[in-house]
């Protein structure tokens, strides 16, 4: 890793360290701590999501027409300021637009870091980068809410206070790091089609990224969108699954996704990426057979605990095979310059399927047991099936980029014709 790639994945990791820092506690601060009442706790972290939804479009175009690190710098402004009132906030108005501003803020980092990614790497390099960033992201999530998790005390609001003022001079320190970083230019994939302008109109002209974005829906509507939702419901409902059980299925899966992150590396890089995300739909689906045993079987408790526990694994082992297949490519279909706009718009797809996903997914695991098991397990399929469909929209180097170490790809009908190894 060069200078640059080192800050970035700086930034990635302390970007998620705060928002597992603060986020699992807010419920709790605006609820109980404010004295706000849990209706207005319900509101922020609607408007959480939702000013993430509002502000990725024109993140996208923002960083097509300025370039990936200013955007960041107001980012991590917007975040900064939006957490610091947060911590001083004590009316549900100001709460509300504190949290809005910590939500937009943290929403545009996302897509702001994997655009410099993409701009600080190369097809080689690029699914090694995106895994890292993907393995850094999780390490700062727990972390995070481990540290986070010691300091707060319901009885004292000025814990809280001291959470979200770290949390505020944090983003600030961001700053002043990712201001020393000096961006090179990437070299485009071979084969990636080159669009006419930069409108949404292009991205929409684009068939391969509309399919990676259905894809992309599912994938995060049938996964990350149960995690704290539907699929705990389910556990404790229809398995008995103790909350230290949870817990335990919970670290099991970042355990899962810490040990697997680099051992998949290389035999992802060497296989199709529409073949890689079919095998992931595959792994979930079995995932979703362990928790349907788990809930609906008729075996002991220890061995639905066991089963449970697996479900979050196999999941981890999926996330782990995804990390360096997905991000990349979506850089790797986005025409020259237009890196941003594309992350954006896949950062607004994940943000639609987080939201709507517990909203589906709670009321079912708490409730419709055997249904909630059978639609997921049929999303999970799904995801087999649009990979399947998505790689043939793919030239062969998208679909597999190591083929481009030893072959130039041509453009068209034109065939393939072979190069030095060194060329």
């Amino acid at each position: 890793m060069g200078a640059a790639m080192r800050r970035i994945h700086v930034g990635n990791a302390l970007g998620a360290f705060g928002l597992g820092f603060t986020v699992p506690f807010l419920y709790v601060y605006v609820a109980q701590v404010r004295g706000l009442g849990s209706m207005t706790a319900g509101v922020v972290l609607a408007v959480f999501a939702v000013a993430a939804l509002v502000v990725l479009p024109f993140a996208g175009r923002a960083i097509v027409r300025r370039g990936p690190l200013p955007v960041l710098l107001t980012a991590l402004i917007t975040a900064a300021v939006g957490a610091l009132s947060l911590g001083l906030a004590n009316s549900a108005a100001t709460v509300v637009l504190s949290a809005a501003a910590l939500g937009a803020g943290q929403a545009v980092m996302q897509p702001a870091l994997a655009t410099m990614i993409v701009d600080s790497s190369t097809a080689e390099t690029r699914s090694r980068a995106f895994a890292m960033q993907f393995f850094l992201q999780n390490l700062g999530l727990g972390v995070g809410g481990l540290i986070g998790g010691h300091i707060v005390d319901t009885s004292r609001a000025s814990s809280f206070t001291l959470l979200f003022a770290i949390e505020a001079a944090m983003f600030l320190m961001l700053v002043v790091i990712m201001s020393t970083v000096r961006m090179p230019r990437a070299p485009k994939v071979e084969g990636a089609p080159q669009a006419k302008g930069g409108s949404l109109k292009s991205l929409l002209g684009n068939r391969a990224m509309v399919q990676l974005c259905v894809l992309g829906f599912v994938l995060f509507f049938a996964c990350y969108g149960q995690f704290e939702s539907g699929l705990s419901a389910y556990g404790v409902e229809a398995a008995g699954i103790s909350t230290s059980a949870l817990g335990t299925a919970m670290a099991a899966n970042t355990a899962m996704i810490a040990v697997a992150q680099f051992a998949v590396l290389k035999f992802v890089e060497r296989r199709k990426r529409s073949r890689v995300i079919a095998a992931v739909g595959l792994i979930w689906a079995l995932a979703w057979v362990a928790a349907g045993y788990a809930g609906l079987g008729h075996g002991s408790q220890t061995m639905a605990t066991a089963a449970f526990v697996s479900t979050y694994a196999l999941f981890g082992l999926g996330e782990a095979m995804l990390s360096p297949t997905v991000a990349p490519l979506v850089a790797d279909l986005a025409p020259t310059g237009l890196a941003g706009q594309y992350n954006s718009a896949f950062a607004l797809v994940k943000q639609l399927a987080l939201a709507i996903g517990p909203a589906v997914g709670g009321p079912m695991g708490a409730s419709l047991h055997a249904p909630y098991i059978v639609t997921f397990l049929l999303f999970s399929l799904g995801i087999t099936f649009l990979a399947v469909r998505l790689g043939r929209q793919l030239t062969p180097v998208q679909n597999q980029p190591s083929l481009a170490k030893s072959r130039v790809v041509a453009q068209g009908n034109t065939p393939a014709e072979p190069v030095p190894a060194n060329a």
